[in-house]
């Protein structure tokens, strides 16, 4: 199987090709051992992914991913 070199929090990872955004969220918060807090946003090439979105967002070679907490409220 084919991988993908990508960034995850500025650290480069790898994830085979195909890989969603929400996919790869899962795989690489396993791996480092934790859970990721509720609600996490993310951003990818330094755009927002709505949560809705991250099932549909294909990696590619390449991407950056950037996870942080949301912040709601007005």
């Amino acid at each position: 199987m084919n991988t993908l070199s990508i960034y995850f929090n500025g650290e480069p990872r790898s994830v085979p090709e195909g890989t969603t955004l929400q996919q790869a969220l899962a795989l690489l918060t396993q791996a480092d051992g934790a859970a990721p807090p509720a609600p996490i946003a993310t951003a990818l090439n330094g755009s927002h992914v709505a949560r809705a979105r991250r099932e549909q967002t294909l990696l590619a070679a390449g991407d950056h991913i950037t996870t942080f907490q949301a912040i709601v409220g007005g």
